[in-house]
């Protein structure tokens, strides 16, 4: 029986300066394997590149809301996690043409383990999608086989229903996802979207 594996990426303004055009990369890769991913959209980069969240959506992945623009969400009141992610919600329908609900993910994870924070989310209509294995694609000096590496032995650990998570941005994740989406495939895994992990 092959074991589920969500491949989520965290999509939003780079952290570090990278390559323009990974983005599309990484689409291509997955389409050219037909493969599913999640996608964690930051309203402000839908609303700067409505292009591309359109394509993502038209591209048959799953989306979800990354929150208006990465604030920490254990740094802001109720109300302002209410309005982040309405606010969100907003820009990434407008730009994408689709709904991020149920799915959010904090940026940075920060207030993911925060009763205040969860109960925030789950009045906006929302549920917390963590992850349990992180290849640090933003490290400096990480390599694709690092990356490839670090998730084929997460799928391993996991076992059925682990969720990895990548962001949009890193020249290093652009690189290794053809191989990674390969190699999962060979180790028995099915790539699948968040929602189908119930």
């Amino acid at each position: 029986m092959s074991a589920r594996i969500a491949l989520t990426i965290d999509t939003e303004h780079p952290d570090f300066p990278c390559t323009p055009g990974n983005l599309p990369a990484m689409l291509d890769a997955l389409g050219a394997a037909g493969a599913r991913a999640t996608f964690f959209i930051q309203g402000r980069w839908a609303s700067s590149n409505p292009a591309m969240a359109r394509r993502i959506a038209e591209d048959g992945h799953t989306i979800g809301n990354h929150s208006k623009s990465h604030a920490p969400m254990d740094m802001l009141t109720d109300a302002g996690i209410a309005a982040s992610l309405s606010e969100a919600e907003q820009m990434i329908e407008q730009a994408g043409g689709v709904s991020p609900r149920p799915w959010f993910r904090c940026p940075y994870g920060q207030g993911q383990d925060d009763p205040r924070v969860l109960a925030a989310v789950e009045r906006a209509g929302y549920r917390h999608v963590s992850w349990t294995i992180d290849p640090f694609d933003w490290e400096p000096g990480r390599t694709a086989a690092d990356l490839v590496e670090r998730v084929l032995d997460g799928h391993a650990r996991e076992g059925d229903g682990g969720i990895a998570l990548m962001h949009s941005w890193p020249d290093v994740t652009a690189a290794a996802l053809p191989e990674l989406i390969d190699r999962l495939r060979r180790a028995g895994a099915d790539l699948v979207g968040v929602e189908q992990l119930g």
